[in-house]
């Protein structure tokens, strides 16, 4: 029955479906009805816990969120089949076109389009939280080299990288060289930004001390930078965290140092006017500041910040991303992030657990003005230290938390049950713009802890 709905579907004008929707950007005649030069039929489904389009035909036929490759000026039809039940629809926003919504077993829509311009785009399902939980993918027109849109560097940063824990050593001095670049670097796929960095990732490197070290800051500006920078250190007291005497020109440097009188974790950033553009560039990061005798052991430690991007260009569109000034004076993002990049830590880096480990994550917000509201889906912190304060008692079984920006906080909590865990900003639209990180947790199941019942199909009455 399915293969001669689709037949009917394909070939006979989608009979008892509707018109697809159609876009002709060539000629701007609503009666001309084209016929395709290529056909794809995705069907909506999901596969491994996320909401996907799988092919049903062709070369593709069985792929998950296929790449659909069609040439330069190619009349295009995307036939959708329903195979989850659940609503959806269908769209490429480059190419203003978007197909009705479908909702039911076997229901089904296409768009038509002529894909006029050469270039790497995305296909989407545009219900809310549909594109965070899988449902997208990439449109390939022309001879495109997917490599041309990766030549730019990724500077995500790796949340392995926590510095080495200072252990049960004494005071003593350390120095510390940080050096302001301006990169253009990958975004997402197709889409990348110029950063403006700290040794070339955002965020920062996170530095680990001790409290009552004296810490040496030596701070270098590229002789590739545009601007001047500078570094605001929370951890710092004295005058402007030491921004005051570290405005640096390009090809230049400059020094402090300072005592790290409080234990914390403490966010630092470039502070040279306007303050708020150099931060959502990406010059921010964290330094922790251990109490004597240092932290608690556990099995993993992360390091995560959440970092806003304010463009011209919307969220979703391809090549260099613009500065939008009145976007950052609006406080209206276009992207989210955590550790730099759209998926930074759902596909570019890898943040693991096994059952019965514990996990801590030091976590901040760069910003420059959004207050997070931060949560691990499918889990429970056991401690979260409030405002990254670490010599007050740490709060106990907490859902979320809030992290101002400019602010931080440090969480801990056992991971018992195997699966994926989900990173997010409880503000859960921003999830749409990027905000969404991944932890594995490994190991074998305990019914006990959680079970999932066998799935039962309601639709055909069992």
């Amino acid at each position: 029955m399915r293969a001669f709905l689709l037949y009917l579907f394909t070939f006979c004008g989608l009979v008892g479906f509707g018109a697809p929707a159609m876009a002709d950007h060539s000629s701007g005649t609503a009666s001309v009805k084209p016929v395709p030069d290529v056909v794809f039929t995705l069907r909506t489904d999901i596969a491994d816990g996320k909401l996907v389009y799988i092919s049903e035909a062709g070369p593709t036929k069985g792929q998950v969120n296929p790449d659909l490759r069609v040439a330069e000026d190619a009349v295009v039809q995307v036939n959708i089949v329903n195979g989850d039940g659940a609503l959806h629809d269908f769209s490429i926003p480059d190419f203003s076109v978007k197909s009705d919504q479908i909702g039911g077993k076997g229901s089904a829509t296409a768009i038509v389009f002529r894909a006029n311009k050469a270039g790497l785009y995305e296909y989407l399902c545009t219900l809310p939280g549909h594109k965070a939980a899988g449902m997208f993918g990439k449109l390939i027109v022309g001879d495109v080299q997917e490599t041309v849109v990766s030549n730019f560097p990724d500077l995500s940063k790796n949340p392995s990288e926590v510095g080495e824990p200072v252990g049960k050593r004494g005071a003593k001095e350390i120095t510390i060289d940080l050096e302001a670049t301006e990169v253009e670097g990958r975004l997402s796929d197709g889409a990348s930004y110029k950063f403006w960095t700290f040794n070339n990732t955002v965020p920062g490197p996170m530095l680990r001390v001790r409290v009552g070290d004296t810490v040496n800051i030596n701070l270098k500006n590229s002789p590739d930078s545009a601007h001047i920078h500078s570094v605001d250190f929370h951890a710092v007291t004295g005058p402007g965290g030491g921004a005051a005497v570290t405005q640096v020109a390009p090809g230049h440097s400059k020094s402090f140092s300072f005592k790290a009188l409080a234990p914390g974790l403490y966010v630092y950033h470039c502070a040279t006017p306007m303050v708020a553009q150099h931060i959502t560039n990406g010059m921010y990061g964290m330094i922790l500041v251990e109490p004597e005798g240092g932290l608690s052991k556990v099995d993993r430690e992360y390091y995560v910040m959440q970092g806003e991007l304010y463009t011209a260009q919307r969220h979703g569109s391809a090549g260099l991303q613009e500065f939008s000034l009145d976007k950052l004076l609006d406080e209206r993002p276009e992207h989210m992030m955590f550790n730099g990049s759209m998926d930074a830590l759902s596909a570019t880096h890898k943040m693991e657990s096994s059952v019965d480990e514990t996990v801590r994550i030091f976590f901040g917000v760069g910003g420059p003005n959004l207050v997070s509201s931060f949560h691990v889906i499918g889990e429970i912190f056991d401690r979260v230290y409030d405002q990254a304060s670490l010599t007050s008692p740490p709060l106990t079984d907490v859902q979320t938390t809030l992290v101002p920006p400019g602010g931080a906080t440090m969480v801990e909590f056992k991971t018992e049950y195997p699966g994926n865990y989900i990173l997010v900003d409880h503000a859960l639209s921003r999830a749409e713009k990027g905000l969404v990180g991944i932890l594995t947790v490994n190991g074998e199941a305990n019914d006990e802890i959680f079970k999932s019942e066998e799935e039962v199909d309601h639709s055909s009455g069992h």
